[in-house]
């Protein structure tokens, strides 16, 4: 923040702020935690009840605060305040109720955050570049909350999980994705910029809503779209020439482009192309252990061919590759089944990113299907009889019992990974698919589902959750100083993952660690990034002592740290 001086390695910070400017800052503010010297230094006695409470006080205060709310959306809505009132204590309160809050703050609660974003709407946070302030990038950013800003996440809110346009209310994102780079990697909430561009948007019900806070016009797309996105990244080069920049939630259209259009030219990454394949390899390796087979034997079907779909198989050409299966060979094993079947090389006006990984149309000559047009997903089922099945359809019940039945006929053990959030948008819930398979799927989900009893025993399913890839990540490039983000590196933190996977010892755990452990993940997931930009020369290289120096001096702890009032 420019009024104070905030260094979290230091034992004291140092502000110019007093009396209720003080209260009013989220980043230093104790509420009822401050100390009757700092209350007398800083010009707060009277503004707060005389009782000086403990941080455990606190913590028992707003939980139970918390409790009392009826809905999850209430929750996201509390949450969301306590944030803009008192960053330590909110994440603290996070650390202590991780499993039970993390759904609140990010998905699946988060995408009815973004639908009411404009009923529920109390405090800004971030940056809004709105497409009327195209010409006026530079200053917008001059405005920025903070001073030193290490990572930047970006959304234009078009394709807001499985929710589609959202406008303005796509902010949600960046919020929720920047406070799990916090509460999982311990980036500084200081050094971190939620940014939202407003090109408007196609979304007839928030045109219509008196109360939507976007810009009311319908999106900018082609050219102009273009421009927009040039300007604003120019912006942010001159502005915050080291900075991370993840972009997030962008239609499929435009997602993979302005990726390889920028990364090269940016420290920069897409979430649901990269973190999304990477997350979801980490599983695949995991289920391969447990079946004590390679990734490169598998027949593999995805429902659903958007920006997720390619990087999960772009992450897993690349692990097969560390397999020494050919790339060819490969992307053979990919089948990718879109809103019009089968995607193979006959189809007309294929996307780019989808050609990579059409069918040769030969390899379905002698197939027996039920329509004269395309291959229908039943039809991929019944020929491919596949290995491994997921979902990023945002199809809500797409694994129908008929199509998990007809693959589990020819596997002993079928995965299973149904990924689309919101869990309203999930292909099949774990209770089916066990019931499906009788219990032999291995089964990884998008969005958190409760246990599932059965045979006397709960069986509990993990979440691939891309929390367990990003923050580690984005931790990683920045404590080493790497000047690009590699696929490599997500290769690299994927395969740190796996090595986690709980059933590895425990073959009726889930395929993925409690997310009580994310915090040690990430700083593992971390220096595996770290090293890998190392060999590949995109940073100074230094010892892994060093390394991990840097990573535990980056990584802040939600501690109340004393304050010193300096003249302003």
């Amino acid at each position: 923040m420019s009024s104070a001086v905030t260094k979290p390695s230091e034992p004291v910070i140092e502000t110019a702020l007093i009396g209720q400017l003080l209260l009013d800052n989220p980043l230093l503010n104790k509420g009822s935690a401050f100390p009757e010297d700092e209350r007398r230094e800083l010009g707060l006695l009277g503004l707060l009840p005389p009782h000086s409470s403990t941080v455990e006080e606190q913590l028992a205060r707003t939980y139970g605060n918390y409790l009392r709310k009826e809905s999850d959306l209430e929750r996201y809505v509390f949450l969301s305040a306590l944030q803009d009132r008192n960053e330590t204590l909110f994440y603290r309160l996070l650390q202590e109720h991780i499993t039970e809050m993390m759904p609140i703050i990010y998905t699946p609660t988060v995408g009815e955050g973004c639908r009411q974003y404009s009923h529920v709407f109390r405090r800004p946070r971030g940056l809004y570049i709105s497409y009327p302030h195209r010409d006026e990038i530079p200053l917008l950013l001059d405005n920025a909350p903070a001073d030193k800003v290490e990572v930047i996440v970006v959304t234009d809110g078009e394709r807001i999980l499985g929710l589609g346009d959202l406008g303005v209310g796509g902010m949600g994102i960046p919020i929720g994705k920047l406070s799990l780079y916090t509460l999982c990697a311990g980036i500084h909430p200081a050094t971190t910029l939620p940014i939202l561009l407003d090109v408007g948007t196609d979304n007839r019900e928030l045109l219509d809503d008196q109360l939507y806070l976007g810009w009311r016009h319908e999106r900018v797309r082609g050219q102009e779209y273009d421009v927009f996105i040039e300007a604003f990244v120019e912006a942010v080069q001159q502005k915050f020439p080291n900075v991370l920049l993840q972009w997030e939630d962008f239609s499929k259209q435009n997602a993979s482009r302005l990726l390889e259009r920028y990364r090269d030219r940016l420290c920069t990454f897409n979430d649901d192309i990269q973190g999304t394949g990477a997350v979801t390899v980490a599983g695949l390796l995991a289920a391969m252990n447990l079946r004590k087979a390679k990734l490169g034997e598998q027949r593999i079907v995805i429902l659903g061919a958007g920006s997720s779909a390619i990087g999960i198989c772009d992450q897993i050409v690349a692990a097969m590759g560390n397999e020494e299966t050919p790339q060819q060979d490969a992307r053979r094993a990919l089948w990718l089944v879109d809103s019009r079947g089968l995607v193979h090389e006959g189809r007309k006006s294929l996307e780019e990113s989808k050609r990579t990984y059409a069918q040769p149309i030969e390899h379905m000559f002698d197939w027996k299907v039920n329509s004269s047009n395309g291959f229908t997903f039943r039809d991929v089922i019944k020929n491919v009889h596949p290995t491994v099945l997921i979902g990023t359809s945002a199809q809500a019940g797409a694994f129908t019992e008929d199509i998990v039945r007809e693959m589990a006929r020819h596997v002993d053990r079928p995965v299973i990974f149904p990924l689309s959030n919101p869990t309203s948008k999930s292909e099949a819930t774990p209770s089916d698919l066990l019931t499906w398979t009788d219990g032999r799927a291995l089964i990884a989900t998008g969005s958190p589902f409760p246990p599932t009893s059965r045979a006397g025993r709960l069986i509990r399913t993990g979440q691939c959750n891309n929390a367990f890839i990003f923050p580690g990540v984005g931790l990683g490039v920045i404590a080493s100083g790497a000047r690009r983000v590699t696929d490599a590196m997500f290769v690299a933190a994927a395969r740190v993952l796996s090595e986690l996977s709980p059933a590895l010892n425990d073959p009726a755990a889930p395929l993925y660690p409690p997310l009580e452990s994310v915090r040690e993940i990430s700083r593992r997931v971390a220096l595996a990034v770290a090293l890998e930009a190392q060999r590949t020369g995109l940073t100074q290289t230094t010892s892994a002592d060093e390394l991990e120096r840097r990573l535990a001096d980056k990584m802040w702890q939600p501690h109340y740290f004393p304050l010193r009032r300096v003249a302003a």
